[in-house]
């Protein structure tokens, strides 16, 4: 049931955005396994559209900030105003108090506002003025962020990068979607409506199941093995690679990866996980934690070559166990 009801959410999405299946697919498994998902592209690749349609399509409330050099930290949480009729303060919450962020363009705003969009994420509460108030659930936040036009920016920190469940690069659409793109917006009466499918009992109902999703130990293993593979690579046998990273993923990445993997499988129709399902989601689970020097750029080397690398030589031991 909770399956035919994905298909129908997707099927749904795919009426305005075409061509980006694996983006909805990853804002899906983030949705579903609590995850915050960061997504970097050039402009014009359906990111705020698709996070816009996906919103319609689920019984949540939803809200679109644009990240600008002046928005302040009150903007996103809200703030403290005088009631002169009243002759007391009240609280105005921000726009931070709704199920789905998207937070559009989040490297544009300066570190304060971007520490409090990720301290929220974390903690699933903001502080305004002395009361402490919690978020409604689910609370997800899906940010974009563009690789160009970098004057004027403020990129994101390692650090609080690593609170996103996953980082999604969107690539340019084939030659057959770019031109259904063309006819369908070319076509000034385009105006195709979604149905809401998915109710926050449907989500906390999927997440419970997926909760219930199998994982052996052997593939457990093999995720602990492709985490130390990325922090200790000399001794996997990656001698090369290894002068190009500086700093290996965080514990949170063996912890997404186990999720997300147990979400592509429940989304196949599994109970259980493959190793097909934890090779599927690494690179974008992996990604945005390794930290490559300076050696790297200058070879023209990114951390997704890095995991590919690292997906193809390390295999998964059957007998291998963890003490």
């Amino acid at each position: 049931m909770h399956q035919e009801k994905i298909k129908q959410v997707i099927d749904e999405v795919k009426k305005i955005v075409v061509g980006q299946d694996r983006m909805v697919n990853r804002l899906l498994i983030g949705l579903f396994t609590n995850g915050h998902i960061l997504l970097e592209g050039v402009p014009g690749l359906a990111k705020t559209l698709t996070v816009n349609t996906l919103a319609k399509v689920l019984h949540l409330d939803f809200k679109r900030i644009q990240f600008t050099p002046d928005l302040l930290p009150s903007d996103l949480i809200g703030t403290m105003i005088y009631n002169q009729q009243e002759s007391n303060f009240e609280v105005k919450k921000g726009p931070i108090f709704s199920n789905i962020i998207l937070a559009d363009e989040v490297n544009r705003s300066p570190a304060k506002v971007q520490s409090a969009l990720l301290e929220a994420m974390q903690e699933k509460q903001v502080t305004i003025g002395e009361t402490t108030y919690q978020l409604d659930r689910p609370f997800l936040v899906l940010a974009t962020q563009n690789p160009v036009d970098q004057e004027g920016t403020y990129p994101l920190p390692e650090a609080q990068v690593d609170r996103f469940m996953m980082k999604v690069h969107i690539d340019y659409p084939s030659k057959s979607d770019e031109l259904e793109v063309m006819r369908r917006m070319a076509n000034m009466s385009f105006a195709s409506e979604v149905n809401a499918i998915l109710s926050k009992e449907d989500i906390f109902a999927i997440r419970a199941k997926i909760n219930e999703v199998q994982i052996a130990e052997p593939l457990e293993n093999y995720i602990i093995e492709l985490v130390f593979a990325t922090r200790f690579p000399e001794k996997y046998g990656l001698k090369e690679e290894a002068k190009y990273i500086q700093f290996g993923v965080s514990p949170r990445a063996s912890i997404n990866l186990n999720l997300a993997a147990r979400a592509a499988a429940f989304m196949d129709g599994r109970d259980y996980v493959l190793p097909e399902d934890i090779k599927e989601v690494a690179e974008d689970v992996l990604n945005h934690r390794i930290i490559l020097n300076y050696e790297a750029e200058a070879d023209n080397i990114n951390t997704r070559d890095l995991i590919r690398i690292i997906l193809d030589k390390i295999p998964i031991n059957k007998n291998v166990t963890f003490k």
